[in-house]
């Protein structure tokens, strides 16, 4: 599923310059103190047997707290994915005055 949201929203960093991964700091800026909650959150979940992860749905490579690869990913690249779309959509709109309503223009 990583893959997938890497592939539908990435494209828009190459083909509309949306400059996400230029402003890189920017961006973890805003990404990573919800993760660290959510990180936090998951390891509480874990270790209280609320919430565990199939062994044949992910790699087996594991961060602290038996955090596997694929979680620490969803929870930088999916926000980052919609950080990179709502600036697309900002890029489009600039571009064409037809698009826009209200006081925008």
């Amino acid at each position: 599923m990583i893959t997938f949201t890497i592939l539908g929203s990435f494209w828009l960093e190459i083909f509309l310059k949306v400059g996400v991964l230029r402003r890189i700091k920017r961006a973890l800026l805003s990404i990573l103190p919800v993760a660290s909650i959510f990180i936090i959150w998951d390891l509480y979940a874990i270790s209280r047997g609320h919430w565990h992860f199939d062994a044949e749905q992910i790699l087996g490579i594991f961060g602290f707290g038996g955090i596997p690869l694929e979680e620490f990913l969803f929870f930088t690249v999916v926000p980052l994915a919609a950080i990179m779309t709502i600036e697309a959509v900002g890029v489009v709109k600039r571009k064409n005055e037809k698009w826009k309503f209200g006081d925008e223009r």
